[in-house]
């Protein structure tokens, strides 16, 4: 079927000029759909970040399509998105059906809540991720990279394919759940670990339930979604276990409550003071969060950046120079993470050309404007977080992998500062509560990498294809490792 074009329409108002009146949602451009259900056969859920990029490149930094009933207002323009980012939890939240829907998977924390209670949950997970905690954890992280560099040593000796992104999560998996929550669950080492399967099957759940017009999982459920009911039960059941265990501990070791040796232990411990607002629920809840947001978020930076590495063999000779020279042969010290500078801005252009979270989905709390555009309570306000990025007016030679415009005074004349157009972790108060430990893992994994092996991309890099699966993924990440001969 083709399908129809666009209607001819005002063009929405420049930001930074001041309109006499602002545009409606419904004036503005965008494509065109079939009766009753909108565009939502368009919205391809593994393309889903390309064809809003498409659209975004046909109609403009601001267009607007139709899930149903329901416009949805789609903002390409960072500077206007990060406003409203900022502008969280009080004029906009989350989109309601997203939230809705992870609720139901059994995530109900942090990341779904809103107002007041949103602020009494950020509190509980931020006690558990400070940097102070994430240093306490330090040596378990690095027998977890250890456990990578041997996987990966091994394999390269005895001359098998690497599955890296594969390897990349497991060992993101591991990460999370020995520093989080004290367990040790070794999906490294194990190719059938069942929570690793469920918690990849659940993205591919969220995924797939974003762009649906209408919940039909709550009316009837298809093989996918008593699939995804039985993945739920025994994450939950994994959970329970890893909240029983710590309240063990601290049943037998008090003092733990005030030096807490884990994430869930500090959690369970600010759950436990009382007047704390805090239920077993938001415990539960906020677990689940942690192990599905730690997976694959970080996971797939470390791959996007390594992908980079691969295909650039300038940068990756100055990690290599500055990881040799900061860390050497003796197991890494913490303190040496934050002169790793170049690696830190490598980080930060891999998230710039690949983010992991391409798409943002908002939704107005009450009546706004947003870049001149009218949108009334209720509005879905999606936003297409790569446009800016690759725009020329913002970064010169866009297309570049370039660390050095992250470096302090390395910006060009006449440009800001990258980090206010790029939000990698979010941006104002509901910036991501894992950044720290989500660099710390990067800089580990990465630089143990770039110690140990040469990177070389194993084709051409057009065969990377991005995979949209709630984060953005390679499909593939086809890497050859060649050992060092020194280093």
């Amino acid at each position: 079927m083709a399908w129809p074009t666009k209607a001819a329409v005002p063009s929405p108002h420049v930001p930074g000029a001041s309109p006499s009146r602002p545009t409606r949602l419904a004036d503005l451009p965008g494509p065109r759909g079939l009766p009753l259900i909108g565009n939502a056969t368009q919205l391809q859920p593994r393309r889903l970040h390309h064809v809003l990029e498409d659209w975004a490149a046909e109609y403009g930094p601001f267009f607007q399509i139709r899930l149903g009933p329901k416009r949805v207002l789609v903002v390409a323009d960072n500077l206007v998105f990060g406003d409203l980012l900022r502008d969280r939890p009080d004029a906009f939240r989350r989109f309601s059906p997203m939230a809705d829907m992870i609720d139901e998977l059994g995530a109900k924390g942090v990341f779904s809540a809103e107002g007041e209670h949103w602020r009494l949950q950020r509190k509980l997970v931020m006690r558990a991720m400070t940097p102070e905690v994430v240093k306490h954890f330090f040596p378990t992280l690095i027998r977890m990279t250890d456990r990578l560099e041997r996987r990966w040593t091994e394999a390269v000796a005895a001359g098998r394919p690497i599955d890296m992104p594969r390897d990349l999560k497991r060992y993101s998996m591991d990460v999370t759940s020995a520093l989080a929550f004290g367990v040790d669950v070794d999906s490294l080492e194990h190719d059938d670990d069942p929570l690793q399967a469920d918690v990849e099957h659940m993205f591919d759940v969220m995924c797939r339930r974003t762009a649906m017009p209408v919940p039909y999982w709550r009316y009837f459920k298809l093989p996918i979604d008593r699939r995804t009911d039985a993945a739920v039960a025994r994450i939950k059941e994994a959970v329970a276990n890893f909240i029983a265990k710590a309240r063990a501990r601290l049943a037998e070791h008090p003092e733990l409550r005030l030096k807490p040796s884990n994430m869930l232990e500090a959690m369970v411990a600010a759950r436990d003071e009382p007047g704390s607002g805090f239920t077993d629920d938001d415990l539960t809840g906020n677990v689940m969060t942690i192990l599905v947001a730690g997976e694959d978020t970080t996971a797939n930076t470390i791959a996007w950046l390594l992908y980079f590495l691969a295909i650039n063999p300038g940068a990756a000779a100055k990690v290599v120079a500055e990881a040799d020279a900061v860390v050497g042969n003796a197991p890494p010290d913490f303190a040496a993470l934050d002169r790793l500078d170049y690696l830190d801005a490598a980080a930060m252009e891999a998230i710039r050309l690949k983010p992991v979270a391409p798409l943002l989905f908002l939704e107005a709390n009450r009546p706004a404007e947003v870049g001149g555009v009218h949108v009334d309570a209720g509005t879905p306000v999606w936003g297409v977080m790569r446009r800016t990025a690759l725009d020329e007016a913002h970064f010169p030679e866009a297309a570049a992998f370039r660390p050095e415009r992250w470096l302090h005074g390395d910006h060009v004349a006449g440009h800001d500062d990258p980090k206010r157009k790029v939000f990698g972790f979010g941006a104002g108060p509901r910036f991501c509560p894992g950044r720290y430990l989500a660099m710390v893992e990067i800089k580990m994994a990465v630089a143990m990498a770039a110690r140990r092996f040469t990177l070389e991309l194993d084709g051409d890099a057009s065969s990377v294809k991005e995979v949209f699966n709630f984060t953005m993924m390679p499909g593939s990440l086809p890497i050859r490792l060649r050992p060092r001969t020194q280093g």
